[in-house]
C-alpha cells in the first residue's frame, strides 16, 4: 500500500500513465530520452520497490508495448536475461528500452545497475535486438545510460 497518495491520486497516476502510453504508441517519441523517462515517471510514481520495465519497440522505435517485467524490493529487483529475450521475441522487437526506479529517490547507476544493462545487451545483441537505453528514475530525476556513454 502506498501512503504519499490518496485512493484518487492513485487513480488519476494511473489514467494519466495510460494516455502517455497511448499516445506514445502512436508516435516514434521513445527515441527521445526526455519523453521516454517521463513515460517511466509516470509508471513508477506511485512504486515503494525497485521496478523493472522493458519497452519494446519496433523497427521505427515505436512503442509496441511497456511491460513491467521485475518486482523487487526496497532497493533492488532480480532480472533475468532469459525472461527478457523470451519476451523481445513473443512481441518481435527489433529495440528496447530498459528503465527501473530507485524508490531512494537517487538516480545514480549501481554496478549492479551497470552489470545487468551489460548481460541483457550481449544477451539480445545473439538475436539482432538494440538496447537503445536503460533509465534510472527517481525523485531526484532521472539518468540515462545512453547519454552517459554507458551502453
Amino acid at each position: 500500500m502506498n501512503n504519499l497518495f490518496s485512493a484518487e491520486e492513485l487513480n488519476i497516476i494511473e489514467q494519466a500513465h495510460a494516455i502517455l502510453k497511448s499516445k506514445v504508441r502512436t508516435t516514434d517519441a521513445m527515441t527521445s530520452t526526455c519523453i521516454a523517462s517521463s513515460f517511466f515517471k509516470t509508471q513508477f510514481e506511485t512504486s515503494t520497490r525497485e521496478v523493472f520495465c522493458v519497452a519494446l519497440l519496433d523497427g521505427q522505435h515505436r512503442l509496441i508495448d511497456s511491460v513491467e517485467l521485475f518486482t523487487g524490493t526496497v532497493n533492488a529487483a532480480s532480472v533475468y536475461p532469459r525472461v527478457v529475450v523470451e519476451l523481445v521475441l513473443k512481441n518481435n522487437a527489433c529495440s528496447v528500452i530498459f528503465a527501473h526506479n530507485h524508490p531512494s529517490g537517487v538516480v545514480k547507476e549501481s554496478q549492479a545497475d551497470i552489470t545487468i544493462t551489460n548481460r541483457l545487451q550481449k544477451a539480445l545483441e545473439l538475436i539482432d535486438v538494440s538496447v537503445l537505453d536503460h533509465i534510472i528514475v527517481g525523485s531526484e530525476g532521472f539518468t540515462s545510460f545512453a547519454e552517459r556513454g554507458l551502453l
